[in-house]
């Protein structure tokens, strides 16, 4: 009997070395080369000329992506609208982050109307039903396969050709062509490559369940987040009960939208007013806090900026922001005692962004500097104003993107102060809110004291 060949393959991007070495000549990772037995590769494709598949670009009909809802709005929304047929989505998130609990639930409503299949390859089927039963489901339609091998999921999915297909996990699958063990990369990548291309052809929309490491990102060979169509990033504190959807890849819709769940003992509830848990709810007016709008997507977002500068005890200052980059809060700081002539070089500066809401875009700044000062002062900003702006180095206040729909969203909540960029100024006033334009960070400071 010949003997089988090894290679070393890399466990972060799937390259593979004829010898092994301590760093990867692909990715130049460290230590993560193994052996592996190599595979026959076995040619999938019969030949075609390539005049049969060339056509011109002009003659191509382009027609509107049909969609059918999820029957949870907030998982439509983030979708850009719902499920396509023959689209690939992939969702990450924490162990017990709720996964599995909101397809479940999705599933459940789409069985109504459409064939479905949920395969699950971590947990058996008592499990499954154990679930649907505690979130007491109506999952008479849903049909459930307990398998994690590739060539047996890929026979039922062809015999009973369903709408939608849950595949819970990608990690768990594995192919008899390949004799590495499951949730290796070459595994993760050649199973996520065939139910993409079973999709794409069967016209059946794939959900894949995806593990993330302990840095947060998606386990498995980057290629995987390149095969799909979607990428969903489920977040949440495991000490709150509400959690985060996000969007960072999405060729049906746009990117970085948000939609926003609370956990409940009858599984995820969909929350219509996300700015209700990004403000907190003082007894009065207090020092330090500060209302800005943020934009996640289409949909504006108010969170409260909260600050807390208090006298240094050590050499070296404290700079801590939470929620925020950390790196900005130091710019801002420079540029607030630059051109407000306020220094804050002897003082502990803390930020937080409340509700556990990450803020990425710079329409922050303005907010931070105005809830620093008001913490400096001791004096509290007004109750029902709202502050949004970008802040450059030069000291000028910067417009922000759609600043007329994040004003209509915090006059919608009763806010009846901003403080906004000169260039952001409405050309009709808004009913209700007094609208205080300015274009550098000492008038917007002279403003308020």
């Amino acid at each position: 009997m010949a003997k089988q060949k090894s290679v070393y393959s890399c466990t972060e991007c799937g390259g593979q070395a004829l010898k092994w070495q301590g760093q990867c000549p692909h990715c130049q990772a460290w230590n993560t080369l193994i052996e592996t037995i190599a595979d026959k590769i076995v040619s999938r494709f019969s030949p075609v000329s390539a005049i049969d598949r060339v056509q011109n670009l002009s003659e191509v009909e382009a027609g509107e992506t049909p969609r059918f809802s999820s029957g949870v709005v907030e998982l439509d929304r983030v979708l850009g609208g719902g499920l396509v047929k023959g689209g690939v989505i992939l969702l990450g998130g924490d162990p017990g982050i709720g996964k599995s609990t909101l397809l479940l639930q999705a599933l459940a409503y789409i069985s109504t109307s459409h064939n479905v299949l949920y395969v699950s390859g971590e947990e058996s089927a008592q499990q499954v039903a154990l679930r649907a039963q505690r979130l007491a489901l109506d999952v008479k339609t849903v049909n459930l396969l307990a398998e994690i091998q590739l060539e047996k999921i890929q026979a039922i999915l062809g015999e009973h050709k369903p709408d939608v297909a849950v595949i819970d996990s990608i990690q768990t699958i594995y192919s008899d062509a390949l004799q590495s063990a499951p949730g290796s990369v070459a595994q993760v990548r050649e199973c996520a490559a065939q139910l993409t291309r079973l999709a794409k052809a069967s016209g059946t929309c794939i959900i894949l369940v995806g593990h993330v490491t302990k840095e947060g990102a998606l386990a498995g060979p980057r290629v995987l987040e390149h095969m799909v169509d979607t990428v969903l990033y489920f977040e949440g504190d495991t000490h709150s009960s509400f959690r985060l959807i996000r969007a960072f890849k999405n060729r049906f819709g746009a990117v970085n939208e948000l939609g926003v769940f609370a956990m409940t003992e009858k599984g995820l509830r969909e929350v219509s007013n996300p700015s209700a848990l990004f403000l907190s709810h003082h007894g009065g007016q207090v020092p330090g806090s500060c209302v800005m709008v943020t934009q996640e997507g289409s949909r504006p977002l108010l969170v409260e900026i909260q600050a807390l500068v208090d006298e240094a005890r050590a050499p070296n200052p404290r700079r801590l922001s939470v929620g925020l980059e950390q790196n900005r809060l130091a710019m801002l700081l420079a540029v607030l005692h630059r051109h407000a002539g306020i220094p804050c070089f002897d003082q502990d500066v803390f930020v937080n962004a409340v509700g556990g809401v990450k803020i990425t875009e710079p329409g922050a700044d303005l907010a931070v500097l105005l809830a620093i000062v008001s913490s400096l002062k001791n004096k509290p900003l007004p109750e029902k104003m709202v502050v949004i702006g970008e802040i450059g180095l030069a000291g000028e206040v910067r417009p922000v993107q759609r600043g007329q729909e994040r004003l209509k969203e915090a006059a919608k909540l009763g806010f009846n102060q901003a403080i906004i960029p000169k260039a952001n100024q409405p050309k009709k006033p808004i009913s209700g809110m007094d609208i205080m334009a300015v274009e550098r960070v000492e008038e917007a400071v002279a403003t308020l004291y």
